[in-house]
């Protein structure tokens, strides 16, 4: 895997936004990546939250131009990361901007507790209504290179034996069959630094961080982690869970880890006590430059 010269990773959506901050925050990740190549730029949104007025907000008083973001990465199906995305295309104001998600992003998804619901992309953000709005998708299954130096995952093995989705979720498979969704269509971000390790960008870890991050070493053929960065969906876990993915992750070589959105105080917590400083939580208007 090629190397950036230079990335800079900014919160513009979170759950949290700190004491007397300016921005909103809402239930959902929203991550804006400038990464730089031989004095070439590109800006990729990762997901969009689920409140296109509050992610408008926050860019606005940090000084993001929406029509600056040449790309978006979508992490999953679920309305907390895309609801919203035919408004966040009029504001780009772009035609055939790359989408990238797999290919399974626009199924039914649902939950049967307290009450059926559905919880993925919403009818507003329908696959026609993206494309009229300027969206051009990318839909693989595969890793996808989006410049020299940033990959996304594609689907992610499932390696361990301790990891889940994290949320009982179903689908209704083509022959009209209730099924437990495995969230095969959760993806995240590699990016490669000279000499510094990779970062991985995640929106819920529904693959479950430990594949994740095997994942990702795999496909940049590089061990040292400079940081993790999104959601690790522990919130709901068993404490026996968190424990085995914080000592799972502390096997590997990182330097940083920042999680918040769906990963939960337990596992904060947890993460803190094993990784001690090199633990931060998420929220809204952090700024990571490498």
């Amino acid at each position: 895997m090629e190397y950036l010269d230079k990335l800079a990773i900014t919160i513009v959506a979170e759950d949290s936004v700190l004491y007397e901050s300016p921005y909103w925050g809402q239930h959902g990740v929203s991550f804006f990546l400038e990464a730089y190549k031989n004095n070439k730029k590109i800006n990729i949104l990762v997901d969009i939250g689920q409140n296109s007025e509050a992610l408008l907000h926050n860019m606005a008083l940090m000084n993001i131009q929406p029509s600056s973001i040449d790309a978006i990465v979508l992490t999953h199906c679920h309305y907390d990361h895309t609801l919203g995305m035919v408004e966040v295309l009029k504001a780009i104001g772009k035609e055939d901007l790359p989408i990238v998600a797999h290919p399974s992003i626009f199924r039914l998804n649902f939950i049967v507790n307290p009450f059926l619901r559905h919880v993925g992309v919403m009818n507003c953000d329908s696959e026609k209504k993206i494309r009229d709005a300027g969206g051009t998708l990318y839909f693989t299954v595969d890793p996808l290179q989006m410049m020299p130096g940033i990959m996304t995952t594609g689907e992610v093995k499932r390696q361990t034996d301790f990891e889940e989705v994290g949320i009982a979720l179903q689908t209704i498979t083509d022959d009209f069959k209730v099924v437990e969704d495995q969230m095969k269509d959760d993806l995240s971000v590699v990016l490669n630094l000279r000499n510094e390790g990779i970062v991985i960008v995640s929106g819920c870890s529904h693959a479950g961080i430990v594949n994740i991050t095997k994942q990702c070493i795999d496909i940049s053929k590089i061990t040292k982690i400079n940081a993790i960065i999104g959601g690790l969906h522990l919130v709901e876990a068993p404490m026996d869970r968190i424990k085995k993915t914080a000592d799972a992750l502390s096997k590997f070589d990182i330097r940083s880890i920042a999680a918040g959105h769906c990963t939960g105080f337990q596992a904060q917590a947890e993460l803190y006590q094993v990784f001690k400083d090199k633990f931060v939580p998420l929220h809204t208007g952090m700024r990571f430059e490498f």
